[in-house]
């Protein structure tokens, strides 16, 4: 099998600029019409002016299109992130409007360092630390959030509490108060935005935008208490650190920790997927670099935090796009729409803009994504408890129990760790678990174990412990111990401790002890601390086959030259 194309993070700058070709045009004029009016309803969400969107927008186009590494991922607001951000600064600003903007700001340039941080220390290829079924769980959740408030703002209904246990009923206990015309142009609305998602390259939310803007003006809409967006004020800010309070900054530290890791779980899910999927190759340090550009430059000019969605990714995929310069195309359309449509769109009914948000966030309310994992009877509960959650405790509590279910789930599996014994499979070289291959076959007077995770300070004493205990119930008796360290890449200080007392174990039994199918890192590290914990005759790099023939091997009486050569290790490949 080959490997997935991201699996070698570099920080190297990326391939020169092509050409622009015709296909990067077409695409980029397709999805210009789909980002605009995303980035105007995603600021919705957040409760922000409609202008930190287009800001956004602009700011994950360009920087993305210098530093990125995919070329079909469209980095701009997400309906996630712009859940999360709403709630983030609801809950610390208690009501204050200005407050709220400069946390806003303070949020999403916390975000942004922490990318760039993760770049610089080379963490890209921690790319799955939300495991798949809590982020699907969390944003099968996240677009319920989304659609009923959305809903609940189109009607009129005003609840008090954000989750959904008590806000479903506040907004049903008001329906008399609904506004069933605004309904009625949410639902037109989808209907147009569905139909035209059926064509690949026509630009239906501009075009629904055009439609309600004219049929509202016709209708007279705004009598029937249908709201419009508004006047969008696209003026840039002289870029400045908000203000704040300490302990503000602290409390963004933590919330800008949660929204990078969501953020980057969905933006390279969606990078990966279409690389996978295309044969390409990306960089992930140079996507957290470029994520972490991206935010920072919108969070100085007070826009609101960007990813790579998967929505308009797989928009820009499917209209033909070749590079990374669609997004500038895209961009330089937007431009050319701001500065002489701006004041049109401000005439957008809000009821429209809900129908952009809610078919946005519709992909993701697909049940179907659910069914392997009760097929194949793994993560059920982790799944539901994560959609649970949300529901529960909110977007950023849901969030934050959302995360909390990961670790839980790394513990667990840790915790579940094991020590396998190995036999010989026939006469040949292969050494397997005997208790999943009954035929293989233990050496005579040799027991071989093998940790089954890589070993580390939370696992290391209770994995040797179980060594032991092999080791003592061992009938007949063995003279030498092979523990193959395949599956440790590298060794902490705790396991290095750990092995050291499993090595006085073994001498205070009189048993030899051989380590074989030592990584790199694992063997400098260990010959580093040969004296006088680890006897260097016990370090190499064989394979569990040549181990056991070293071990069948008589030991001869070292003479005084081979006594002088022992601090010298023949690496054998495997």
């Amino acid at each position: 099998m080959s490997a997935a194309p991201s699996q070698h993070a570099d920080l190297d700058p990326p391939p020169p600029a092509k050409r622009v070709s015709m296909a990067d045009v077409i695409a980029g004029l397709s999805i210009a019409g789909l980002l605009l009016p995303e980035a105007v309803a995603y600021s919705s969400i957040a409760n922000l002016p409609p202008q930190t969107g287009v800001i956004a927008l602009f700011a994950g186009l360009l920087c993305y299109g210098l530093f990125g590494s995919s070329r079909f991922a469209i980095v701009s607001a997400t309906s996630s992130s712009a859940a999360v951000l709403a709630a983030a600064t609801a809950s610390m600003a208690n009501g204050d409007v200005g407050l709220r903007m400069t946390l806003a700001i303070g949020l999403v340039m916390i975000t942004g360092l922490f990318f760039l941080l993760a770049g610089l220390a080379r963490m890209g290829s921690v790319t799955d630390f939300i495991a798949k079924p809590v982020l699907r769980g969390f944003a099968f959740g996240l677009a319920i959030v989304i659609i009923l408030k959305q809903f609940a703002s189109v009607v009129g209904a005003h609840p008090e509490h954000s989750d959904m246990t008590r806000f479903i009923p506040e907004m049903v206990a008001q329906i008399a108060h609904w506004n069933w015309i605004s309904v009625a142009v949410m639902a037109i609305a989808l209907v147009l935005l569905y139909l035209f998602a059926r064509l690949r390259r026509v630009p239906g939310a501009l075009l629904v935008i055009v439609i309600s803007v004219a049929a509202g003006q016709w209708l007279h809409l705004t009598q029937y208490g249908v709201g419009l967006v508004g006047s969008i004020h696209l003026e840039l800010a002289t870029p400045t650190l908000p203000t704040l309070s300490r302990a503000d900054w602290l409390r963004l530290g933590e919330l800008g920790f949660a929204m990078g890791m969501i953020l980057y779980a969905e933006s390279y899910g969606s990078i990966r997927s279409f690389a996978i999927k295309h044969g390409d190759t990306v960089a992930p340090n140079r996507d957290l670099l470029a994520l972490g550009a991206s935010n920072l430059l919108s969070g100085l000019f007070h826009g609101m935090p960007v990813g790579a969605g998967y929505s308009a990714t797989s928009a820009n995929e499917a209209a033909g796009a070749t590079s990374r310069l669609s997004g500038w195309v895209a961009a330089l359309v937007m431009l050319a729409i701001v500065l002489t449509l701006l004041p049109a769109i401000a005439l957008t009914p809000e009821p429209v803009l809900a129908a952009i948000v809610i078919h946005a966030v519709g992909h993701t309310l697909n049940p179907a994504i659910f069914r392997p994992y009760f097929r194949w009877r793994r993560d059920r509960l982790v799944v539901v408890a994560s959609v649970i959650a949300v529901l529960l405790l909110g977007v950023l509590d849901g969030l934050l129990a959302s995360i909390a279910i990961s670790l839980l789930m790394m513990l667990r599996q840790f915790s579940q760790s094991t020590i396998s014994v190995l036999g010989r499979l026939g006469q040949g070289h292969d050494y397997v678990n005997v208790r999943t291959h009954p035929e293989a076959q233990a050496i005579p007077g040799i027991m071989i174990l093998r940790p089954n995770e890589p070993l580390f300070f939370a696992n290391a004493e209770r994995i040797l412990g179980q060594a032991r205990q092999n080791i003592m119930a061992a009938a007949p008796p063995v003279h030498t111990v092979i523990l193959s360290l395949e599956e440790s890449p590298d060794l902490d200080s705790s396991s290095l401790e750990g092995l050291h007392d499993f090595f006085e174990f073994a001498s205070s039994r009189s048993l030899r002890l051989l380590l074989a199918r030592l990584k790199d890192p694992v063997y400098d590290c260990m010959k580093s601390a040969v004296a006088p914990g680890f006897p260097v005759e016990s370090l190499s790099a064989l394979s569990v086959a040549e181990a056991v023939h070293l071990a069948l091997a008589p030991t001869p009486t070292p003479t005084a030259q081979q006594a002088t050569d022992r601090t010298t290790v023949i690496r054998t490949g495997e």
